[in-house]
């Protein structure tokens, strides 16, 4: 008592009873904060955090890189991320497509630009000459940038049929996706997913007619307008059948029939394209099955045969056929089940349509994991379970799936036969 005051220590009780009232109202100040964010702020903080952990990954890989066909020993970013098709949206975007096909020794059609849509390298080409920035740091911009519009877009898309926290979950999930990395590198397929995902957002939404200028990017961007068309098809014909609990007026049978022709159509418009500048109908699809003519040899296209032919060239034990099955079964039960319901008719109708879209045409092997992306809309039927274990579980797999994935698809160590 220097002054005559004294001075009372609060006790050990007192202390944690006003830590034990600012618990609660620290906890409630957050969720206040956290609604009061905008969702699109949400979105872009999960998209950043995931590239984060992405860019890591790909550093990491590119310090290790050895010399390539495309690169000096560890590369910088930039040039890392444009090494396999990379190479060739920048021949794209710098002389376009040869209007003679290449062949083989044995008078084969090669492999060539022919087999890359001019969405994305023209846009690149495009900005480059506006920016003056060169082909790789701008290609990487451009993905970037789809893959964050991707993102936003997705989250909307799953608000139509998941909660909020579910659908944010979502979002995670797709940004965090072993195969993610491709979201910033030189490829189509950010901007692909961006032109889909608006386009099935359309779909659920029943504005058909405008989907068309979406389509008509997408049809020359990545394969799988077909898809679309095919899943338009459906939607229309689930909403006939439905039509005696949900209208479906006049107007819009008209408009739904017009989008998925037109849909179609433009789906086999780089077809018509290559076979007009090169001469030979069959342009595009002979180039296309010059990638698979090293596992299995040249053959002409049959659909649903090259997942056959996949499983006795990838199990010659005979074990391929019954792992086909088990997979089409449980993909099957996954889009039936009650996680699969939760995210509505249309989203599985997508997924359906792709299914059956990538068994027709598709040659399973190494690129079937990037060509598997488009069903991105399904991955929120993982989200629907809200137990952290499995959120947490699931996220950490996920990012273990990218250091596997860039390990053996990315990651060149000397020959390579497994393309990302």
């Amino acid at each position: 008592m220097a002054d005559g005051l004294s001075v009372r220590q609060p006790t050990r009780a007192s202390s944690e009873t006003a830590g034990g009232a600012a618990g609660p109202r620290g906890r409630r100040a957050l969720v206040v904060r956290y609604r009061l964010t905008p969702w699109w702020a949400r979105v872009l903080v999960v998209f950043t955090l995931s590239r984060v952990v992405s860019t890591t990954l790909l550093l990491g890989f590119a310090r290790a890189q050895g010399p390539n066909a495309w690169t000096l020993p560890s590369p910088d970013y930039p040039s890392f991320a444009t090494i396999w098709d990379g190479h060739w949206y920048y021949i794209i975007s710098v002389v376009g497509y040869p209007t003679t096909l290449p062949t083989t020794a044995d008078g084969r059609v090669g492999e060539s630009a022919w087999a890359f849509m001019p969405v994305y390298p023209f846009t690149v080409r495009a900005l480059t000459e506006l920016t003056g920035v060169p082909f790789a740091p701008m290609a990487v911009a451009v993905s970037v940038a789809c893959a964050a519009a991707t993102a936003l877009l997705l989250y909307r898309l799953m608000r139509h049929v998941l909660p909020e926290g579910t659908a944010l979950f979502t979002v995670a999930l797709f940004c965090f996706s072993p195969v993610s990395p491709l979201l910033q590198v030189a490829y189509a397929e950010s901007m692909f997913l961006m032109l889909l995902c608006g386009c099935l957002l359309l779909l659920v939404r029943r504005q058909y007619l405008p989907m068309l200028p979406l389509v008509a990017a997408l049809s020359f961007t990545r394969p799988g307008a077909l898809a679309l068309a095919l899943a338009i098809g459906l939607h229309a014909v689930h909403r006939w059948f439905r039509r005696a609990d949900d209208p479906f007026p006049r107007r819009e049978m008209i408009a739904v029939s017009v989008s998925a022709g037109a849909t179609a159509l433009l789906g086999v418009g780089w077809l018509i394209v290559a076979g007009l500048v090169t001469g030979r109908p069959d342009a595009y699809t002979e180039t296309e099955l010059a990638w698979r003519a090293p596992y299995v040899g040249h053959g002409p296209l049959v659909p649903f045969t090259p997942w056959i032919q996949g499983a006795g060239y990838w199990f010659p034990s005979g074990l391929g056929i019954p792992l086909l099955v088990l997979v089409v079964v449980g993909f099957a039960a996954l889009l039936l089940g009650p996680w699969g319901r939760r995210i509505g008719v249309d989203l599985r109708l997508w997924g359906l349509a792709y299914a059956l879209y990538l068994l027709a045409v598709f040659f399973p092997q190494s690129s079937t994991w990037r060509l598997l992306m488009p069903l991105f809309p399904l991955l929120g039927i993982l989200a629907v379970p809200r137990s952290r274990v499995w959120r947490v579980g699931l996220l950490v797999a996920f990012v273990a799936g990218q250091f596997a994935w860039l390990y053996f698809s990315w990651w060149v160590d000397g020959y390579d036969w497994t393309p990302p």
